[in-house]
C-alpha cells in the first residue's frame, strides 16, 4: 500500500528549500572557492541555481587584482539591490572582501555579510544570523584552513580546478594577493590525490592544480614534482595543468616530472610581468630577463612543442620608452602563443601605492604602449596559428560555443579548437585535424571516432 503522505511532505520540504546563487568573478582560484561555498551551503540544504532572481541568497564571489574589477562589483551590487526579491540575502565573498572588510557593509547597506576566503566554512551559520537582521564581516585568515572535508559541488562539465596551495610568500610591490590571502601554504599530497581519485569517481578526467605561485608547492615532505607524479598517475586521469607558476621555481626536479609524466599537458602559463630588469626589479620579481630567458629556455629543452602563455602589465610606475621596448622585444624572442595583457592598476595597501607621484605613466602613454603589444603578441600568436593549420591534435570538448552551432575544445596545448556539434558531446576527446584559424582560435574536422571519457566503475564492480 502505498503512503499517500509522503509526497506532500516531500512537496513541503521541496518549497522549504533556501536556494543559493553565487555569481563569480576573476582567477581559477575564485571558481574552485565558489564550488566549495556551493558544496558547504549543499550539505546544509540550500539548493543551488542558476541566476539571482528568486534566489535565498545571492554570494558576490570577487576579484581584488585590478581597480575596474572592484567597481565592477560595486556596480553590480546595486544592480542586484533593485532586482533581488524581498528578505533575500546579500553577501560578498573572496578577495574584495577581504580586502574591504566592514567598509563594505558600510557602504552597501542591502550587502548582510562580508566573508574573506578562509572563512567560507562558516556561511550556513552567518546565514542563519542574517535571517535575523544581523550583518557580518568575517575577514580573518586561518593558515590551516584548506577545506579538506568539504566535498566541491562542481559546475566545469569536464575539469575539476584542485586548489594545492593557498596564499603568497612573494611580495610583488604592484600585487594585493598577500593582503588577501595570507602567507603561502600547502595541502598534503595524499589529501590532493584523495581528492583527485574522488574527481574520477564523478567521471572527469583533467585536473587543474591551482596555486598562487603552484610550483613552489611544498607540504613538508614532497615537493611540486612529486606532487605532478602522483596526481598524473591516478587512473582515469588523462590531462594534468597547473596554474599559475614562478619563473623562479622551476626547479630540475619540476622540469622533468613535467616531461616525464606523460598525462602532464605542454603547456605553461609563465607570468613575465615585464621584459625589463630594471622593471622586474621595480616589481620585486626577483629574476632579471636573462633569468627568465633561461628558464624558457629549459622548459622548451626539455619538454618538445611546449606552448608558453603569460601575463603582462602595461604602464607600471617609471616605466620608460627603454623598459617598455624591452618588453616587446622579450615577447618577440620568446614568441608567446598568447598572452594576458593588463594596464597598471594601482591597489591601496599595496608598496607601489608609496612610489614617487612623478613615476606614474600618463594614461595617454599607457594606453599606446597597450595598444602596440597587443599588436605585436596577437601578431606573433596568428604567425604560429597558421603554421599549424593541417596538424592532427587530440581535444577534449568542454562546452557549446558562443554562436550555439559549435562546441568549443581544447588541445593538450591550450589551443581553442572549435568542432562541429554533431560530431561529439561534452566530455569526448576527438582527433582533429585544424583546418581553419581566426587567428586566436581554430576550427577542426574530426579524424577519427570520438571517444567517450571512461565512466567510473561502480562500487564493487569487478
Amino acid at each position: 500500500m502505498i503512503n499517500t503522505h509522503v509526497e506532500p511532505d516531500a512537496e513541503l520540504a521541496a518549497i522549504a528549500q533556501p536556494t543559493v546563487y553565487i555569481e563569480t568573478y576573476g582567477c581559477q582560484m575564485n571558481v574552485s572557492d565558489s564550488e566549495l561555498m556551493y558544496g558547504t551551503l549543499a550539505a546544509h540544504g540550500y539548493a543551488q541555481v542558476d541566476g539571482p532572481d528568486g534566489a535565498d541568497v545571492i554570494l558576490v564571489n570577487t576579484c581584488a587584482i585590478r581597480e575596474n574589477a572592484e567597481t565592477r562589483v560595486i556596480g553590480r551590487l546595486g544592480e542586484l539591490k533593485r532586482n533581488m526579491k524581498p528578505g533575500a540575502i546579500v553577501g560578498v565573498t573572496g578577495c574584495m572582501a577581504q580586502r574591504l572588510g566592514p567598509r563594505l557593509l558600510q557602504q552597501a547597506k542591502h550587502v548582510s555579510l562580508v566573508v574573506g576566503p578562509d572563512a567560507y566554512r562558516a556561511l550556513p551559520q552567518l546565514l542563519d544570523g542574517a535571517r535575523h537582521g544581523e550583518r557580518f564581516s568575517a575577514t580573518d585568515f586561518d593558515l590551516e584552513e584548506h577545506y579538506e572535508d568539504v566535498v566541491a559541488k562542481r559546475f566545469e562539465g569536464v575539469k575539476a580546478w584542485i586548489p594545492v596551495q593557498r596564499g603568497c610568500n612573494y611580495r610583488c610591490t604592484y600585487c594585493i594577493v598577500p593582503y588577501t590571502r595570507g602567507s603561502e601554504r600547502s595541502r598534503k599530497l595524499d589529501d590532493v590525490v584523495r581528492e583527485t581519485h574522488a574527481v574520477v569517481a564523478q567521471g572527469l578526467t583533467e585536473v587543474v592544480l591551482l596555486g598562487q605561485t603552484v610550483n613552489s608547492y611544498n607540504d613538508g615532505t614532497h615537493d611540486f614534482a612529486d606532487l605532478l607524479r602522483a596526481v598524473g598517475a591516478v587512473d582515469g586521469i588523462r590531462r594534468v595543468r597547473y596554474t599559475s607558476p614562478h619563473p623562479n621555481d622551476f626547479s630540475d626536479r619540476v622540469i622533468a616530472a613535467m616531461a616525464e609524466v606523460p598525462t602532464v599537458c605542454e603547456h605553461v602559463h609563465l607570468p613575465m610581468q615585464s621584459g625589463s630588469t630594471s622593471m622586474l626589479k621595480r616589481m620585486l620579481r626577483r629574476y632579471s630577463r636573462e633569468d627568465y630567458l633561461a628558464c624558457v629556455g629549459r622548459l622548451r629543452a626539455a619538454i618538445p612543442g611546449l606552448a608558453l602563455t603569460t601575463d603582462i602589465i602595461v604602464g607600471f610606475p617609471g616605466e620608460t620608452d627603454a623598459e617598455f621596448a624591452d618588453t616587446v622585444s622579450l615577447c618577440q624572442e620568446v614568441r608567446f602563443n598568447d598572452a594576458f595583457m593588463f594596464k597598471f592598476s594601482m591597489r591601496e595597501g599595496t608598496p607601489a601605492t608609496r612610489m614617487p607621484a612623478e613615476w606614474t605613466v600618463p594614461d595617454a602613454v599607457v594606453t599606446e604602449r597597450f595598444d602596440r603589444l597587443l599588436g605585436t603578441v596577437r601578431g606573433i600568436s596568428r604567425e604560429q596559428n597558421l603554421m599549424r593549420l593541417g596538424a592532427t591534435v587530440e581535444v577534449l570538448v568542454e562546452k557549446i560555443a558562443r554562436d550555439g552551432h559549435l562546441w568549443q575544445a581544447r588541445s593538450r596545448d591550450f589551443k581553442t579548437v572549435m568542432v562541429p556539434a554533431d560530431s561529439a558531446k561534452i566530455g569526448d576527446y576527438l582527433t582533429v585535424q585544424l583546418t581553419g584559424t581566426t587567428g586566436a582560435t581554430f576550427t577542426g574536422t574530426p579524424v577519427k571516432p570520438r571517444e567517450r571519457a571512461p565512466l567510473p566503475m561502480a562500487a564493487g564492480a569487478a
